[in-house]
């Protein structure tokens, strides 16, 4: 069986409570498994003993499961150490948090530790992940914290400062001062949050620097770049922007790839693991990931310059403006104060945006909040967001390319209210920014979970409030979509469309993959995303009471077999209930005469008769007078519900195999009558499909039965409610789940 996500439903409906108190802003962030930092110090300094960590333990699990796990080699000789058991004088933070104090370890994580270089370059936002007033001498108990951005909630993460060493070196970051730790316990909270070290080899610069501010991600590959590029660098910096770049490992030849499948070659790059990263004769590293850190010109000779740091400390750029170059003695002492010139194998060097273009192919932008960064004015955007899950066999419909399921995945209502103000441009039109991202994939590696392909689509529609039926994506076209369908964490871009109203669809490529996501939509004028939500309700006729009068041979029939079993007390048990459907079914599939005419196709239900629980349910939905059994006249309008339901299960079952497809389930349930919303689909799915996403007659009349029973209980407390008034608690039963909540900024 496929990795399946833990419990979504009840853990969605407290996260929007807690969000409503405040809980997962920047002021109140959630504590990372139930830990308060403030009292666990308070009650270490009182017992005068040195906090340790029991939900990331210094052992073996926190290292890893495969390339670290209890097998590997590499983790034989690792001892956990406290840095006053591996230095005199451990600081925190020694002079300032500076770009120099990364260096890479032995862990392939040089995304995570670019996204920190870039981090440092904005202290407001280090202090918002790095909380001052820590230390290793005033009140130190032996455990910090670190605060991160987590799917639309910030969380404060606590650890002891335990860290890996090898013959007393640290194994994995470390800083260029060795009795400096704040980059150390960093990247050891970040391990906790997914769950291992191991987890964090390989990745996207991009998702740390989400994960550090809570922005969004844009991407400009060098050869399809802008004009202005170096203008967006340098005003991206001057916003606070964090920024990184890559050149890619040419694994392929290019030209006998596809132009559809070269954009899937590049975004692998960014995951490209270490054993790839190859050193060029001009001293780059292909494969790996660089900071950008600063853009300057020279005035004199008008040389645009790109400032870059290997998160290695070492190993630098070797052509023109590199620390040594000729370049440099044109430039005067004060010109080289200004760009902070140093000759240190530091891993930090200059280059000329020329070469930067030339030798670059990838650069990521993580904007702190979605600024037009291709114009000189500065917007206040919206931002709302949206949680979703992909249910296999509900509503994990795949890609435009499976047309019988793309229908059934999620979809969330886009209004375009105002368009832009921009006196300089003539094109009228309303821009906005979609970020998809799949949650807990990296954390969940170990259980076999990895990153989806995924993208989305955007439609025009035109009032319509309900989920969007499969005839509507058939006869119409997409608006915008994501340029292609990638296998990262997030999935970006930018459009710009006239106001109006559309439907975003987000999903993987192939259908059938499980897992939760979050959907952010980035504004610049007053609009709103929301997922569309079907109104719960049943729209099904009452049977009217059949008339007195003569018998037909149908109706004698049905007396006579009822009779049989009930008795003279002409009331039947849940088990005789279960004797007289399983009976009629077996006459009917022998094509013997039954209580109804029977065709053939009839014998496609397959079916092995009814169990005792599903009667049970029939006898509590039908039971008018409760006695907890069923009459004559009870147990006929159920069975003319059953015949009723299977012409819906006839219909659906077009393959004749004796089932239904799950994905058509939603159709069958709202041609039996019933209105329900998305979350309620998921259940039934995951509560009647069998292991291979089909349902047979018995479950589908089941579910029916208990949809019944459930829109019966709530018309009676309606009833109650006009006369008598209704508890809360039961009235919560059956009333509608409150719709997602958005978040606008």
């Amino acid at each position: 069986m496929p990795y399946t996500p833990s419990g979504f439903f009840c853990d969605r409906l407290i996260r929007e409570r807690e969000r409503r108190d405040g809980e997962g802003s920047v002021s109140k962030p959630v504590r990372f498994n139930g830990q308060d930092y403030n009292a666990l110090r308070q009650e270490c300094l009182q017992r005068k003993g040195l906090f340790e960590d029991d939900s990331f333990p210094a052992t073996v699990e926190s290292l890893g499961f495969k390339e670290l796990g209890h097998k590997s080699n590499k983790v034989k000789n690792i001892v956990w150490k406290r840095p006053k058991e591996i230095c005199e004088n451990p600081q925190f933070i020694v002079g300032g948090a500076s770009r120099t104090d990364i260096c890479q370890g032995d862990l392939g994580d040089c995304w995570l530790l670019a996204a920190i270089a870039c981090l440092t370059l904005n202290e407001k936002l280090l202090f918002r992940v790095v909380p001052q007033e820590q230390s290793f001498s005033e009140n130190y108990a032996g455990l910090f914290h670190f605060q991160f951005w987590r799917y639309g909630d910030w969380v404060d993460v606590v650890i002891d400062d335990r860290i890996p060493t090898f013959n007393n070196q640290l194994v994995f970051t470390k800083s260029a001062e060795r009795n400096e730790f704040w980059s150390a316990l960093l990247e050891k909270a970040y391990a906790k949050l997914h769950g291992s070290y191991e987890a964090l080899k390989g990745g996207n610069t991009t998702e740390a620097m989400e994960d550090f501010t809570g922005g969004v991600t844009e991407f400009y590959e060098m050869k399809e770049a802008p004009k202005e590029l170096y203008k967006i660098m340098k005003k991206a910096l001057e916003r606070g922007s964090l920024m990184g770049c890559s050149i890619d490992v040419r694994l392929f030849n290019l030209s006998q790839i596809k132009r559809s499948l070269f954009l899937l070659y590049v975004w692998f790059q960014s995951l490209v693991p270490a054993r790839f990263e190859t050193r060029t004769v001009t001293g780059l590293v292909k494969g790996h990931a660089y900071s950008v850190t600063a853009v300057d010109e020279h005035k004199d000779s008008k040389v645009r310059l790109v400032r870059l740091r290997n998160p290695w400390g070492q190993v630098e750029w070797n052509g023109p403006w590199s620390d040594n170059s000729k370049e440099w003695t044109t430039l005067s002492k004060d010109e080289k104060d200004k760009l902070q010139h140093q000759s240190a194998e530091d891993g930090e060097f200059w280059m000329s945006f020329e070469d930067f273009k030339k030798n670059y192919t990838k650069i990521e932008i993580c904007n702190l909040t979605p600024d037009a960064l291709e114009d000189d004015k500065i917007h206040k955007w919206t931002v709302s967001v949206n949680e979703g899950r992909w249910v296999r066999g509900c509503s994990a419909g795949g890609c435009r390319n499976y047309p019988d399921t793309f229908w059934t995945n999620p979809q969330y209502r886009l209004r375009l209210l105002e368009e832009d103000d921009d006196p300089d441009d003539n094109e009228v039109g309303c821009t906005f920014v979609v970020a998809l991202m799949q949650k807990n994939r990296r954390k969940e590696r170990k259980m076999g979970a990895n990153l989806f392909t995924i993208g989305f689509a955007i439609y025009e529609m035109h009032g319509n409030k309900q989920h969007m039926q499969k005839d509507f994506f058939l006869f119409n076209s997409s608006k915008a979509r994501s340029k292609s369908y990638i296998n990262l964490r997030e999935v970006t871009q930018r459009f710009r469309l006239s106001s109006g109203e559309y439907v975003i669809i987000p999903s993987t490529y192939e259908p059938h993959q499980e897992g939760d996501f979050i959907l952010r939509v980035f504004s610049e004028k007053r609009n709103t995303s929301e997922e569309i939500e079907n109104r719960i309700e049943a729209d099904h006729p009452v049977p009217a009471p059949a008339l007195a009068g003569e018998e037909s041979e149908e109706d004698q029939q049905f007396r006579t077999i009822f009779q049989e079993i009930a008795g003279e007390e002409m009331e039947i048990t849940a088990n005789e209930l279960r004797n007289v459907l399983n009976r009629v079914i077996s006459t009917r599939e022998s094509g013997q005469n039954s209580l109804m005419v029977v065709e053939a196709e009839d014998k496609d239900l397959n079916t092995e008769g009814f169990s005792l629980e599903s009667c049970r349910s029939m006898i509590a939905l039908m039971d008018m007078d409760g006695t907890g059994r069923l009459n004559l006249q009870e147990f006929r309008h159920l069975w003319n519900k059953i015949k009723q339901w299977q012409g819906i299960f006839k219909h659906y079952n077009a393959d004749q195999s004796g089932s239904i497809n799950s994905y058509e389930m939603r159709n069958a349930v709202n041609d039996a009558g019933f209105r329900l919303n998305n979350q309620l689909y998921d259940i039934i799915t995951m509560r009647y499909a069998n292991e291979n996403m089909n349902i047979d007659f018995d479950s589908f009349v089941s579910c029916l039965v208990r949809l019944e029973a459930m829109f019966s209980k709530k018309c009676q407390i309606r009833c109650l409610s006009n006369r008598e008034g209704v508890h809360s608690r039961e009235w919560e039963q059956t009333r509608k789940p409150a719709p997602p909540v958005i978040y606008i900024s």
